[in-house]
Formats: structure tokens, C-alpha cells, sequence
């Protein structure tokens, strides 16, 4: 996809800074745990899709230590990354598979389903009509009562609210910043963030128009649970 997502230049920006100062992805975190025990308090199997760093699989795997899991992503540097986080001696099983393009399911190369998908911050760049074929996709992978949930960077609804979201983020960074760095300022960190090549990758789309094709797609229990600005934690269950 020629993304530069590719580059260890990129991967390594999002890794050291921008992932782990994401706002409220504490949060974001803790309550899809809460909604996976509620709707499927049995994993034998989940997907991580777009697994980046790995830390989303990873904590399903301290939840779940029995289930066999399958992380994906299409990024070499984040790939390595999330091998060295989900660490040795785990059921896990990592492919290099770019899920920008259906053929990312031969490379999958599985005839199982799963009880649970989860996607972290990986969707967003994917445009309209393939983020609708992506979620068609993830629905067939899913078992009957399984669940799929996204926390993703989504769009807002107006200009202002954009730039409100914006100097959330940047806030955030200087704060995570400034711990290893006292001496950087804020602007800095600013431009960094504004003119970071990735932007012009991010073709973002309202939480409520994703939800509304995951219910045409025949998810069931489909909702936006947790939206602050344009970070949402959404998603539903096959049924």
C-alpha cells in the first residue's frame, strides 16, 4: 500500500510517543475489557487486527491465558514490536498481512472462527468503501455470538471540534514529553504532531456512520460506546 506506516522512521515516532500518549486510551482499554467478559466471558480464540504495538492483544491474553490468539498487522516495526511485548511461551500466532486489500485473508490463512476481534487505532487511514468491505470480512470471521470491537480514530463532526481534539492530543504529548524531556516545549511537540507524515494517510469517518454499516452488515448490539472528540470505542456481535 506503499503506506508510511512502512517506514521504521514513522513506527518508531508512534511507538516511543504517540501510541502511549494517546488520551484516554486507559480508559478506552478498560472498558472493552469489561464489554468482552460481559459478552463472551469464555475466549478460545481472538483476533488482534492492526495489533501495532501489541499491548491491546496483549492485555487479552492476561485476561484470557488459555485462548489462542492471532495478531496482524502489516508493518514490520510494529510487527517486531508486538513480538517483543507479547513475549515468549504464549498460544500466539503473528502474521504480516495488509488488510488494505482482501487478499490480507489468504495470508490470514485460517478456517477457524473467532470468538472475539478487536482492532486498536488501525482502521481510520482505510478509505469508505473499504473499511464497509473490511468490516464484511471481519463478520465472517466472527462465530455466531461473537463480538467485534474497534477503538478507532474517527471524525468530527465540525472544524472546531477538530482543533479542540487536536490540542487534547498535543496536550497529552507535552505531558508524556516532558517526563524524559523538561527542557522541550510545547511547540515543539506541536509540530511534531501536525506535520507528522501519517496525516495525510488518516481518511477518517463519523463513529455513527460505521455503526450504522456494521447493522447492515448484520451486526446486532451495535453501538459507540465510549467517544471523546475523535477517539471511539464502538463495535457489536454477530448474532
Amino acid at each position: 500500500m506503499g503506506s508510511q506506516w512502512q517506514t521504521s522512521n514513522l513506527s518508531s515516532t508512534y511507538l516511543e510517543g504517540i501510541r502511549t500518549a494517546i488520551p484516554f486510551a486507559d480508559e478506552h482499554m478498560n472498558l472493552m475489557m469489561r464489554i468482552v467478559r460481559a459478552w463472551t466471558p469464555e475466549v478460545g480464540r481472538f483476533l488482534d487486527l492492526g495489533c501495532g504495538d501489541g499491548v491491546l492483544g496483549r492485555a487479552l491474553q492476561q485476561s484470557f491465558p488459555n485462548a489462542e490468539a492471532v495478531f496482524v498487522d502489516f508493518s514490520d516495526p510494529m510487527i517486531e514490536a508486538a513480538r517483543r511485548n507479547i513475549g515468549p511461551g504464549t498460544r500466539a500466532r503473528i502474521v504480516k498481512a495488509d488488510f488494505s486489500d482482501p487478499a490480507w485473508l489468504a495470508d490470514l490463512g485460517t478456517d477457524t472462527r473467532f470468538d472475539l476481534i478487536v482492532s486498536g487505532f488501525a482502521i481510520h487511514h482505510l478509505p469508505d468503501v473499504r473499511k464497509r468491505q473490511l468490516y464484511s470480512e471481519i463478520f465472517r470471521l466472527l462465530k455466531s455470538g461473537s463480538v467485534f470491537l474497534n477503538m478507532e480514530h474517527v471524525s468530527s463532526a465540525t472544524p472546531r471540534i477538530e482543533a479542540l481534539h487536536d490540542d487534547l492530543y498535543v496536550d497529552s504529548l507535552y505531558r508524556y514529553h516532558r517526563t524524559t524531556d523538561p527542557e522541550i516545549t510545547k511547540m515543539q511537540v506541536a509540530a511534531k504532531f501536525y506535520y507528522r507524515p501519517d496525516r495525510i494517510e488518516n481518511i477518517l469517518a463519523p463513529v455513527e456512520l460505521q455503526c450504522e454499516w456494521l447493522r447492515r452488515i448484520g451486526f446486532v448490539d451495535v453501538d459507540c460506546f465510549f467517544k471523546v472528540f475523535e477517539l471511539a470505542l464502538f463495535g457489536g456481535r454477530k448474532p
